[in-house]
């Protein structure tokens, strides 16, 4: 996903190197051909299907993500997400979401789906055809046109001198850490990271420890498959 952020943001023509619109292209533009190289598949000597990622599977009909990613200019901050990972970023002491959750029940989403002709099943919780417990997600062909590959892009001017870190993470941290606990515990790794640097640390040091962290508290609750959180 990273390499065709660049490789779109690369291509965009601009007045400006932090104007809204073109980043909000590059980004629905990146998602779509995310979306592309997850469904598409192809033949084998035997003229079978198969996927075109690193698994390697028979088929990718049933193989999707979520995805949250964040692009850091020197005055605009752009977050583009589709599924349930999330952006959080620690701002003056408070813990800010800059993304929403596609859910199966929130009502833009509920709307939508069943405007498509599609069902929301509680089963576990509200899941499209009581399956997939997310509205939107790259790749889940099976589920098309009901779930769909599309992003929802945030571009916001950065407060220097508030803007303290940005979390990004699945919800396998958010399912069982709230905004507030995870900004907590990257605020406490910095402090501690802040004394080390005075010893000669790295900044890089701050955001690693802090992952680590959130990463465990992850762990402990759900399975250790899950994408580990990123901090900047």
């Amino acid at each position: 996903m990273h390499e065709i952020v660049v490789e779109e943001a690369g291509g965009a023509r601009s007045s400006g190197s932090d104007d809204a619109d073109r980043w909000m292209g590059v980004m629905e533009r990146s998602f779509a051909r995310m979306d592309a190289e997850a469904v598409s598949s192809r033949s084998r000597a035997s003229g079978a299907p198969t996927c075109r990622c690193e698994l390697q599977l028979p088929k990718c009909d049933h193989v999707g993500s979520t995805a949250v990613v964040a692009v850091v200019g020197p005055r605009h901050l752009v977050v583009a997400n589709c599924g349930d990972s999330r952006a959080v970023i620690g701002r003056g002491g408070a813990a800010i979401p800059l993304s929403s959750d596609h859910k199966p029940d929130r009502p833009d989403e509920l709307e939508r789906i069943q405007a498509a002709g599609g069902r929301v099943i509680f089963w576990d919780g509200a899941r499209v055809f009581g399956v997939l417990a997310m509205s939107r997600a790259i790749g889940d062909s099976y589920l098309k046109p009901f779930v769909i590959p599309d992003p929802e892009v945030r571009v916001l001017e950065r407060k220097d001198g508030d803007d303290e870190f940005l979390i990004l993470a699945s919800d396998g941290l958010w399912d069982v850490v709230s905004n507030e606990v995870a900004c907590h515990v990257v605020r406490s790794c910095v402090r501690r990271g802040g004394r080390s640097m005075r010893r000669g640390g790295h900044p890089a040091d701050q955001a690693g420890d802090s992952a680590a962290e959130l990463g465990q508290r992850q762990r402990r609750r759900r399975q250790p498959q899950e994408a580990p959180p990123e901090i900047l």
